[in-house]
């Protein structure tokens, strides 16, 4: 598909760049890039929801954020989003649970549960899902434009 593109650009470039489309192209394309980068946190996060550590003074897995950020492509001067950081979560505190079996249990036999909320990443998964179809529906929208801007040309 980039390649269709890139040959309705060369054919008429005065045309793509009238209607802007390389620049919604763009910035969809960032859009699902970031949201795809998510995902892939709270894939993490979600797979981690159970790692306690091994020994009594070990954390357990602690809760990985994603933050945004609005950038400008410097090839286009295009306004995109893009991953600003990875961080961790220290505010949300680890939850404890009597286990004093555990090799992880502390001296009163409690031990520490990531602070990983499964509600949380869930819901956190569906908004991510549902942006990236948004971005994929203009991508699509898009194309169709471009489609139909080429039928009139015939």
């Amino acid at each position: 598909m980039r390649y269709m593109f890139i040959i309705l650009a060369l054919l008429f470039p005065s045309l793509s760049q009238a209607l802007g489309l390389e620049d919604a192209f763009e910035r969809s394309a960032a859009g699902m890039k970031v949201q795809s980068q998510r995902m892939k946190i709270i894939s993490q996060n979600i797979a981690n929801a159970d790692s306690v550590g091994t020994s009594p003074d070990e954390e357990p897995y602690r809760r990985k954020t994603i933050y945004f950020k609005n950038t400008v492509n410097p090839k286009t001067g295009n306004e995109v989003v893009a991953v600003d950081k990875l961080s961790r979560d220290y505010k949300t505190q680890f939850k404890a649970r009597f286990d004093p079996s555990h090799p992880a249990a502390d001296e009163d036999g409690y031990i520490l549960l990531p602070n990983v909320n499964r509600t949380i990443e869930n819901v956190d998964m569906k908004e991510a899902e549902r942006s990236y179809e948004a971005n994929l529906g203009a991508v699509e929208t898009t194309k169709r434009m471009y489609l139909n801007t080429l039928e009139l040309l015939r």
